[in-house]
Order: C-alpha cells, then structure tokens, then sequence
C-alpha cells in the first residue's frame, strides 16, 4: 500500500489481485466540512488524470475526511472576497470567480465522462459542491447519515455545479422542488430521485474495500482526448460490472423509514406544476401550514431566500431542459460570474458566514420585481462564445 499526502486531498492506492490498484482520494478540510476550494479541485483534477492514464489503475474511490461530510459545498469565503475586491463591479473582472467556476465545473464534467469506475462515497452533507462531485459518478453510494441539499437560494445564487441538469432530470416536478426550497434528502429519498445508486451501512466501507482488493481488476489507460478502443471499452465495461456487483452485494435497503419526498410526490408535482413561478410561489408558501415539518421547514426556507435566486433557478431550469451537459456548464458559469457582480451572492454570504446575523437584505426584494425581464441578464455573455473558458468543454467527449 502507497499512500501520497496532500494538504487538500489525501491520495491513497490499494493494492489488488492480478497487479491492479485502486485510487482512493480523500478530500481533507474537515474543519470546512471538506468544503471545495480552487486548490483543491486542482488537486483532485490533477490526480484523477494521473489516475486515468494509469494502466493499473483500475477504480477511483472519492471520498471525505472526518465523519461529518464528504463534502458540503464550495469555498465560499474567497469567492466573497473576490466580490468584495471587485473593484469595478464588472462580472469580467472577477478573475477569481471566473476561474473557480470554470474550473469546478470542468472537473465535475470530467468526473461525468471518466471511463474508469468512479465510486463516490456520500457519507454525511452532501451539498452544493459536493453534489457537483457526486451527481456524475458511474457509482454513488449513500449511507444512513446522508444528507443531501442544493441550498443556493438561501445565499443568493442558484443550484449550479450541474444542478440544472440534474434537478431537470428529477420526475413529478420534483427538482424543481428541490432547487428552490434548498430541502435536504435523505438515503431513501435520494435513491428515489435517482441522486444516488446503493444505500450501504457507513461501517462497511472497509469491507468493501477489502472486497475490491480481492477482486481481479483489468487494465485499461485513458487519455483525455483519446477515442476508446473496442477492447478498452470492454474492459472498461467489465470493470463497471465487477464494480456493481460488489458494491450490490454489500447494499442494504435504507432503514430511515422517513421518506417525505416520497410521501408528498404527488402535492409536490401540484404545487410545481404549470410555468407560472408566481403561482408555484403561491403553492410553496402554503406548505408552511402543513402538518409534516419538512414540507414546512421547505417554504420558510424559499420565504427566506433571495427572490432573484428564485427566478434564476426557475429560469436555468427552463433554458437547460433541452440542453447538452457541457450547454448546462457554460450556460451555468455564466450566471454564475454574474451573480457573483449583479445578484444577491455577496450579500448571502455576508448574512450567512460572515456577519452571521441570517438578516439578508436580498435585491430585488420581491418576486414581482424579479420578473423575466430582470433575469435575462444573467443569460448575456459579455465577450465572444469562443472567449468562454468552457468553450471547447465537450469536444472530446
């Protein structure tokens, strides 16, 4: 066994059967909740190429330090410095936002059409960031502490990282649900949504780690820019299905009998039915008179965001529906850069992380104010498509 240490991502390989391995990368700022910074999607982009190109690496495992959370969101404090030093307030001149965005997202592509197995542990918060991480893994397991949530309406931005495209392909109306009201799933309700694929128990990891060692791996090598062979895509298949079959033999069914995403899919689909936000907004304020505490811990939690998030959540998933997912990245890296200038990021940080004092002053202030008009900034690109930091995202691929 090797082990490689990093300061943001701790680097493991395990030895198996035949002269393959496995890649274990730990993200490891446990303090943060393994929040995601640039440094360390750097690191983490830079060892799953290593991997990929690695003949005898056979599996990647990701997961996070401590027992808290593989990984709760991005790194919030720099971008809200990035805002603050912005000088001009123009989105093009947030270097730093514009870098961290690109770079999340190209890294969460990466991970959608990695060849090899990736198997992303989801033990505790998995949110924001971390569902970037999570959401294109060949195999995502959950555990009994699991907690998953997109809450960027309550900081003033919107489910990105992938979020538009994931929640588009949540059924019943659920997703969007979900990215406005921020409402956390657990175990159950995430494989439910198809957010996940194994539930297994979190003492078992080991086990199964042991179980992957023992088996006989075949060796395949992946470029970035390589077309895949038919017999490297077969192994690559083999290798999924050996992957599958024992990480299946470990699952268990959840034992949370709490399953409120489940329970209410059908008021869900109602309350978000139609293309009339304002309406949906009217449903959703009613849930907080319901008698499950969930749904109403969901409206006060969308009463309490930012308006503008609401209408450019409602808004992304709209214009992402037919898109491809490197579409759904540019499309989102864009909105991103500018809320980080015109939006209510900055000042959802500060209420939340900085000032702490949980009493965001959101502009515009209504829903009303935040009409279609209002958003169609946020679809703008202020330069040529060719200048977009994503603009060859996909051509290998």
């Amino acid at each position: 066994m090797k082990t490689d240490s990093h300061d943001l991502v701790l680097c493991e390989v395990l030895n198996c059967a035949a002269g393959a391995r496995i890649g274990i990368a730990q993200l490891n700022a446990p303090k943060t909740l393994n929040g995601l910074s640039l440094e360390m999607t750097r690191q983490l982009s830079r060892q799953l190429e290593r991997w990929a190109q690695d003949p005898t690496i056979a599996v990647v495992i990701l997961q996070g330090a401590g027992d808290k959370a593989f990984c709760a969101g991005g790194d919030l404090h720099s971008l809200h410095r990035s805002m603050q030093d912005n000088v001009t307030g123009l989105p093009v001149d947030n270097h730093y936002a514009a870098t961290f965005f690109a770079e999340e997202y190209a890294l969460d592509y990466r991970i959608h059409t990695y060849a090899k197995p990736i198997l992303v542990w989801g033990d505790g918060i998995v949110m924001g960031g971390g569902m970037g991480l999570m959401m294109g893994a060949s195999h995502r397991v959950v555990t009994e502490t699991t907690r998953m949530a997109m809450p960027e309406i309550s900081i003033g931005l919107f489910p990105d990282v992938g979020g538009t495209w994931l929640l588009n392909r949540i059924p019943g109306r659920a997703g969007l649900f979900l990215g406005l009201t921020g409402a956390q799933l657990g175990a159950n309700d995430a494989l439910f949504a198809g957010m996940a694929d194994y539930h297994l128990k979190r003492d078992t990891l080991n086990t199964l780690l042991e179980a992957l060692c023992a088996e006989s791996w075949e060796s395949v090598t992946q470029r970035y820019d390589e077309i895949l062979s038919e017999k490297q895509k077969a192994s690559l298949s083999r290798n999924h299905d050996r992957l599958h079959l024992l990480i299946s033999e470990h699952a268990c069914a959840p034992d949370d009998a709490i399953k409120p995403l489940q329970e209410h899919f059908a008021l869900i689909r109602q309350v978000c039915g139609g293309t009339d936000l304002n309406r949906i907004a009217d449903n959703i304020f009613q849930l907080a008179h319901h008698q499950d505490p969930w749904l109403q811990r969901a409206a006060k939690t969308f009463a309490a965001g930012a308006p503008g998030s609401a209408r450019l959540t409602f808004a992304l998933l709209e214009h992402n529906k037919l898109r491809s997912l490197a579409e759904v990245y540019r499309v989102e890296w864009l909105a991103g850069l500018m809320a980080a200038a015109h939006g209510d990021f900055a000042e959802g940080i500060r209420a939340l992380l900085i000032d702490k004092d949980k009493q965001p002053k959101w502009d515009p202030p209504t829903l009303a104010q935040a009409d279609e008009n209002w958003v169609k900034k946020f679809f703008s690109l202020p330069f040529p498509a060719e200048q977009h930091p994503l603009y060859r995202l996909g051509d290998a691929t």
